[in-house]
């Protein structure tokens, strides 16, 4: 038995032609705003990537790079001028922030309106009460790739290993939401290989390469790997991998997500859609 691939790179596309076949019909571009502070080379990387996907579905898109010693009154700033231009609907500050910075403290002067990243305590408020507010991207991602070939979770018993405010709570949310049974599971959680072989659903977000082994896996189950780790080969070549021994998992699992090419344009996708609704709610609100 060998496990269905789930293309994120697919999926992802659908999601962009939905948001492009969208903008053509506004009275203006959706604006987004990609801050990145530090010279971390993946961050570069991930930040023209989201920039150049927004100017592919017809957003106004601003990069605003800004020195890894930069201040925190320094950043606050640029997010308060972001927080009032109204061609801006939405801002994403990229993370992990330099470490002299308060990543909650920035993540909380971004306007709940236009928190595209979904990270805002406001918006993580929402969620937890199964109200309408922005859903963080990667965990909104997933959550496509699951329904794509699981439609209906009710009843389903879905594991999470990793309890982050980025991925792991909120993903936990979106799923108990769906009417899955969610168990969570952390670093300090014991028998995590038991409690993983009894999940219809499970998603690993913890970034440690090959944690979940073939012999942790419920034959048919559904897997999501959003761990991406660098790692350097025998042959000195650099790969990214994710969480789940990818090998040993597709000879059990029912769907996988590979790495890469999964969650990650599905994160990208899921910006861009989010902006879109953001831009959306700005103009009804503007317009009311």
């Amino acid at each position: 038995m060998t496990a269905e691939i789930i293309d994120g790179k697919k999926l992802a596309q659908l999601v962009l032609d939905e948001v492009a076949k969208a903008v053509v019909d506004m009275s203006r571009p959706p604006g987004l705003a990609v801050v990145l502070a530090g010279d971390d080379p993946a961050s570069h990387v991930y930040v023209n990537g989201k920039a150049k996907r927004a100017k592919e579905v017809g957003f106004h898109a601003e990069l605003k790079l800004l020195p890894a010693d930069v201040s925190e009154v320094e950043l606050l700033a640029v997010i308060d001028a972001l927080n009032g231009r109204d061609e801006i609907d939405g801002i994403l500050v990229q993370l992990p922030l330099p470490a002299h910075l308060n990543t909650l403290r920035i993540m909380a002067a971004v306007d709940p309106s236009k928190d595209v990243d979904g990270l805002h305590a406001l918006n993580a408020g929402l969620l937890s009460q199964g109200a309408e507010g922005l859903i963080p991207c990667t965990p909104l991602g997933c959550m496509k790739l699951i329904k794509s070939v699981v439609p209906d979770l009710t009843g389903s018993h879905a594991v999470v290993i990793g309890s982050s405010n980025i991925v792991g709570k909120p993903v936990a949310a979106l799923l108990l939401a769906e009417q899955a049974t969610v168990t969570q599971a952390h670093i300090h959680t014991r028998d995590t290989q038991f409690i993983c072989r009894g999940a219809d659903i499970l998603v690993s977000a913890v970034g440690k390469p090959g944690l979940v082994r073939g012999d942790w896996i419920k034959p048919r189950a559904v897997v999501i790997d959003v761990g991406t780790t660098r790692v350097r080969q025998p042959d000195g070549k650099m790969r990214t991998v994710g969480d789940v021994a990818f090998d040993e998992a597709v000879e059990v699992a029912g769907a996988i997500t590979p790495v890469p090419g999964g969650v990650g344009p599905m994160t990208i996708a899921c910006l861009m859609e989010n902006t879109l609704r953001a831009a959306r709610a700005r103009n009804a609100h503007a317009a009311a």
